[in-house]
């Protein structure tokens, strides 16, 4: 059986996140303790003191760790329906069921604040939350992105409601925002976010340093520590290790033979185990949609503003035609000879258009597309061997 080099890096990223997990258990004794989806303005509550934690994020650890299944049974016990996604399920089978999940479960919040910018699912899970916690629920509505850029309206109904949003957590935790604390952590945040920028770039070389599932561990950092110093770090350490691989020609996949674009969420129940066949034949996967979507910019000069476009203009709240470009263009900077789709049954926003992408990368650039079903973190939704089988012929066509 073939090795692959390790990155040094990713074991101090998941020293960081473990440690994240558990210091907020501690913190949330004596500060306030918001749960946040992972597309909202983060940044606020860093600049208020308020310490956060992403359900979304804790799904991915219950697949990760094999417990998604179990937690998801408990949810589907209590009423929730099979069909939802899975994040959601295991999350609240966490909740109901502390003591059979990952680091017994994540501490509980004082407040909950949901963006709708991702998906629909986000909106009726806090609002679950909020029913069994008995606690204060802040909706950020964000319309979906028809044109690119958003239209200036929309953009003024963002910022106003994240001045309401900024009113909201300074009555509930007694609190002030100070303008020059927002300013020091949106200077983080962009630093962070350029540095993972230039991480993802770096898969343009011959062969590519990073593997996507390399880059599943290592995207933690950027979506739950934004605005933070210990982001800042975890990047550093990480792009100085890429660019000595860089200057040594070491290969993520020694002989690399095949470049190969991903689509959609990680498969974190096996991860590496589901990338095993693309690496034994040679396959790198030097770029994908879901680590890229956390690469759009704050502007600097007018924060509110900055982070309304920001994150009206997150990858899964885009029109097709832009989806489409992107995606395109992804396929032809890294010069991808092929691209695999997540048909993920969890995430239908995210996995709605796939036929379409298919299509356009079939027909204007020549490229083979294997489409997957599966999904991110219920492995009984998974089968390995009609999975193994459609690798293989895929591999074949390459």
């Amino acid at each position: 059986m073939s090795t692959y080099p390790r990155l040094q890096s990713l074991r101090e990223i998941n020293r960081v996140m473990t440690r994240y997990y558990l210091q907020h258990k501690l913190t949330a004794r004596f500060k306030p303790l918001a749960y946040i989806t992972s597309g909202a303005p983060v940044e606020i509550l860093e600049a208020l003191g308020i310490a956060t934690l992403y359900p979304e994020n804790y799904g991915a650890l219950c697949g990760a760790r094999k417990a998604a299944v179990g937690l998801c049974e408990v949810a589907e016990a209590a009423g929730y329906p099979a069909d939802l996604c899975s994040y959601a399920r295991a999350h609240v089978g966490a909740v109901l069921r502390p003591q059979d999940a990952p680091l017994r479960g994540m501490p509980r919040p004082d407040l909950l604040v949901c963006c709708t910018n991702i998906c629909g699912t986000v909106l009726k899970w806090y609002q679950a939350l909020a029913a069994l916690y008995d606690i204060p629920l802040f909706i950020l509505d964000v319309p979906f992105q028809r044109t690119t850029p958003a239209e200036p309206h929309i953009i003024t109904y963002v910022v106003a409601q994240m001045h309401e949003f900024v009113d909201w957590l300074e009555a509930h935790t007694s609190r002030r925002l100070r303008p020059e604390q927002l300013a020091s952590v949106i200077a983080l945040s962009r630093q962070a976010i350029a540095l993972w920028e230039e991480i993802l770039e770096l898969g343009q070389h011959r062969p590519s340093p990073v593997n996507g599932p390399d880059l599943f561990v290592a995207m933690a950092p950027v979506v739950a520590l934004r605005g933070t110093q210990r982001a800042v770090d975890c990047y550093q350490s990480l792009k100085s290790e890429l660019e000595q691989r860089i200057a040594q020609g070491v290969g993520a996949v020694p002989g690399e033979r095949h470049r190969l674009l991903w689509d959609n969420i990680a498969v974190w129940h096996r991860l590496y185990r589901f990338f095993r066949p693309f690496m034994d034949a040679g396959a790198c996967f030097v770029a994908d949609t879901y680590t890229h979507a956390w690469t759009v910019q704050l502007d600097a000069e007018d924060p509110f503003v900055g982070m309304a476009q920001a994150y009206t203009g997150v990858f899964i709240n885009l029109n097709l035609p832009t989806r489409l470009q992107t995606i395109t263009d992804l396929a032809r900077r890294f010069q991808v000879d092929g691209m695999v789709m997540h048909a993920n049954r969890s995430c239908k926003p995210f996995s709605i258009t796939q036929s379409d992408v298919r299509d356009e990368l079939r027909d204007v650039l020549g490229l083979p597309v294997l489409i997957l079903e599966t999904d991110m973190a219920d492995s009984r939704l998974h089968n390995e061997g009609a999975t193994r089988e459609r690798v293989a012929a895929f591999l074949e066509i390459l």
